[in-house]
């Protein structure tokens, strides 16, 4: 792999040097950082990464390649990837292609011999912010000058999503359930079969109508990319739907779940990705490790009088991790419950919602 010399320019004028591997070409977005020690390729094709440029905190990463069982969507949405030491020579019996050989076939480049360590400390002390990863000859301050002008994009559900309905059967199902696409992982839809459900994804711009029309036993709302107050189609389908059928939502699903309550949120410094976040589940008392990529929160405070219950608390910062309207058969939590490659502590909240979809029915 021939060695190109690349170069990082942060928003606050941080310069970091390295070599380039995968596509040969600019980048510019928001710079984020993930704590996971395995599982970089589903990060990757992981959709509420669109827009990002992920700095990966664990040292080695490529090193067992890339398997065709193990995507997360069919698109890769990040803008880069940043590691300490690439491996280009993987050890893995599944593994089809290299790292660098999947960046290169999406046009994504990656940069790596920098110190990730001293990047992440600096994203943590000073937030996330704007990045350019360019060629080592472009001028600090002409790159200064593409971020100054740079805006952050809006729509980042709308391309991560899908754009017409899609199914995943399972044999002998029992329930179906419509999943609101809003940049779905597949393990989540994987998850929903093993309890026994066919799976209708459908685009976020779906309306309360058509999805009743489909007679769904539960509604499942994805995790996604971006602010949840850019995704008002989802907010006024969840208003219209609460009531009327079970409702679970995870990560960005959480964050509108809250938003159609009443609550606000709001962008925290640097955001929870990684997995080994612990969780306090208020209900049960027991503290799970969680995976977790969001860079913004529901606001406790102004849960109140929503008729939403906290459920969930992040151990490490304090903020809502879980909310639930037991009336209603509503619930959500900020966290990924599904956790390919792992942890696997909290898988049980679908089958919570599966008990859901039952009590629902038998008092119908």
């Amino acid at each position: 792999m021939e060695k190109v010399k690349r170069k990082l320019v942060l928003e606050n004028g941080d310069v970091y040097v390295g070599t380039g591997f995968g596509a040969n070409v600019d980048a510019i977005g928001e710079i984020v950082f993930n704590t996971s020690m395995a599982g970089y390729q589903e990060i990757i094709s992981d959709p509420s990464y669109t827009d990002q440029i992920i700095v990966m905190s664990y040292p080695i990463i490529g090193n067992y390649g890339i398997t065709d069982e193990d995507y997360e969507s069919k698109n890769l949405m990040l803008k880069a990837l940043i590691v300490r030491d690439y491996n280009d020579a993987p050890s893995n019996f599944r593994y089809t292609k290299t790292l660098s050989e999947l960046l290169e076939d999406y046009g994504i480049p990656g940069m790596q011999g920098i110190d990730t360590r001293k990047l992440v400390r600096t994203i943590r002390d000073k937030g996330s912010m704007t990045a350019y990863l360019v060629d080592e000859s472009v001028p600090t301050e002409e790159a200064l000058k593409v971020i100054a002008d740079y805006k952050q994009p809006t729509d980042q559900v709308k391309r991560a999503g899908c754009k017409k309905r899609w199914y995943s059967r399972t044999p002998n199902h029992k329930y179906n359930v419509v999943a609101v696409d809003c940049g779905i992982k597949h393990q989540m839809v994987k998850n929903l079969n093993n309890q026994g459900c066919n799976v209708i994804v459908v685009p976020h711009t779906i309306s309360a109508e058509d999805v009743l029309n489909l007679k769904p036993d539960g509604v499942f709302l994805s995790n996604g990319p971006g602010d949840p107050v850019n995704v008002p189609e989802v907010v006024e389908l969840i208003r219209q739907l609460k009531g009327k059928v079970p409702i679970m939502g995870v990560c960005l699903g959480h964050q509108l779940i809250g938003i159609a309550y009443g609550a606000k949120t709001y962008k925290m410094k640097f955001g929870h990705r990684g997995g080994n976040h612990p969780i306090l589940d208020k209900t049960t008392g027991y503290i799970e490790i969680t995976a977790q990529n969001h860079g913004y929160a529901v606001d406790e405070a102004s849960l109140k009088g929503t008729g939403l219950t906290v459920t969930h608390v992040n151990l490490l910062d304090g903020t809502v991790e879980g909310v639930e309207d037991k009336k209603n058969k509503v619930f959500s939590v900020q966290f990924h419950p599904e956790s390919a490659p792992g942890p696997c502590d909290s898988i049980r909240l679908f089958e919570k919602f599966i008990v859901n979809i039952e009590e629902w029915k038998k008092n119908a």
